[in-house]
């Protein structure tokens, strides 16, 4: 697989990366034996993915500890994300946490999970309204000296924040959701200021949270640890108006005789070179299918079509329920 540096952080990674945390996470539960869910992992490896992602939120606690058991073998071979940021209690989230002293905290009760003497890229999860965010920068600029960190991200945040950050601690990566059908980052200033930065972006549910791969049938129903069950894209009704633009990228799609995935995962990376996707999966056989989309070269024509399918068939409910959105730096 080839390689691609995350802006000018000079943090190389696979063109695409492997978020973990569906295996624990998000998407209800999962009926995977544990063995089964490290093979899975690893098989991303053996297939060149050297960009693994996941957080103490998820779970929480379980998927960092999976992530370390599962990567200890090529540790030293790949680039490990995690992140802080949530305000934990009784294993749920109640709030947003970055102060210093729990980022400290963060740092070092991860770091054990993850079996690892260090964090390639930590992130603040959400960004905390109650922390400037100068004091969260200075905070992993510390951590960074200390050994204990390689590179600064961020989350959901706006391009201001992103601006107040870079000028304490360089920012290596943002990650946000970006996709066929979530395109914010290109209107509100994130990208062009990720670009003007030098700022790697890695974007996150880069197939829509699976509607994008054409699978998730209008009357599907979903367990309420699944995330989607408070997503307003995922009513049934949203679901069955929503078909008209993912029917405009399955023209691509057949014409490149290629899965509506690989589809949505090439266009994300032929937008920019600095951009890495991190879609995630159960399946070795999907993980498969999604690596596959590092074959398929989209031309122009295939973009223009792709980039006007919102225009044509505009998207139905915004992208998360007002509970996430609150979460949401703007």
């Amino acid at each position: 697989m080839k390689q691609r540096t995350l802006g000018k952080s000079g943090l190389t990674v696979s063109e695409l990366g492997y978020g973990c945390m569906g295996m624990s996470f998000g998407y209800g539960p999962t009926t995977l034996p544990r063995t089964e869910q490290i093979a899975v992992i690893r098989a991303a490896y053996e297939r060149g993915v050297t960009f693994f992602d996941t957080a103490e939120a998820y779970g929480p606690y379980v998927n960092e500890e999976l992530t370390g058991e599962a990567i200890a073998p090529f540790r030293k071979d790949i680039v490990l994300a995690t992140k802080f940021g949530f305000d934990i209690r009784n294993n749920q989230i109640v709030g947003l946490d970055s102060r210093p002293e729990q980022i400290r905290k963060v740092a070092e009760n991860s770091l054990k999970r993850l079996r690892t003497d260090v964090i390639d890229l930590f992130y603040p999860h959400r960004i905390d309204p109650s922390v400037p965010i100068e004091e969260v920068a200075g905070t992993v600029k510390d951590l960074v000296a200390q050994g204990k960190v390689k590179h600064f991200g961020l989350c959901e945040a706006s391009a201001k924040t992103i601006r107040r950050a870079h000028a304490v601690q360089p920012v290596s990566a943002l990650q946000t959701e970006y996709s066929l059908w979530t395109r914010d980052v290109e209107a509100n200033g994130i990208l062009q200021t990720c670009e003007e930065l030098g700022i790697g972006f890695v974007p996150w549910s880069p197939m829509g949270q699976g509607y994008l791969t054409g699978r998730v049938l209008d009357d599907a129903t979903f367990d309420a640890t699944d995330l989607r069950s408070t997503f307003p894209r995922f009513t049934p009704e949203a679901m069955k108006a929503n078909r008209a633009f993912l029917a405009l990228v399955a023209k691509v799609a057949d014409r490149k005789r290629a899965s509506l995935a690989q589809i949505a995962l090439a266009w994300l990376m032929a937008k920019k070179p600095w951009i890495v996707p991190i879609p995630g999966t159960r399946s070795i056989a999907r993980l498969e299918e999604n690596l596959g989309a590092a074959q398929v070269t989209l031309t122009a024509e295939d973009m223009r079509q792709l980039d006007d399918a919102l225009e044509k068939a505009p998207v139905r409910q915004p992208r998360l329920s007002e509970a996430h959105m609150g979460f949401i730096d703007r």
